[in-house]
């Protein structure tokens, strides 16, 4: 089964924390990286902005992405939030595995 990463950019560290207990809690992602602060710049409204964020990387089958997409813009603080899919092009099968059996109900 495929695997898709998830990208997902939050304003802070409770949010993103909170936001991948959601996530795993409901069997959407095996597993969800917070990765260290980082900067963003970034146009919006007609202006730039900058804005200090955290980053989710979500790990899930690729037949649970539109329904982790959907929970995170329910859930979400933003607007309009940074949420992009990739689909892994390898990896280690038993991982790959893994990831799906942690995202079946």
């Amino acid at each position: 089964m495929p695997v898709h990463l998830v990208f997902c950019s939050c304003p802070d560290s409770d949010t993103a924390q909170r936001l991948a207990a959601a996530l795993v809690e409901a069997r959407l992602a095996a597993c969800v990286s917070l990765l260290p602060p980082m900067r963003s710049v970034y146009r919006w409204q007609g202006a730039i902005e900058q804005a200090d964020e955290v980053l989710l990387l979500a790990k899930t089958a690729a037949d649970r992405t539109p329904a982790l997409v959907s929970r995170l813009r329910e859930l979400h603080p933003y607007e309009l939030p940074e949420i992009v899919a990739v689909e892994a092009a390898a990896g280690l099968p038993a991982y790959l595995d893994w990831v799906a059996d942690a995202t079946r109900e």
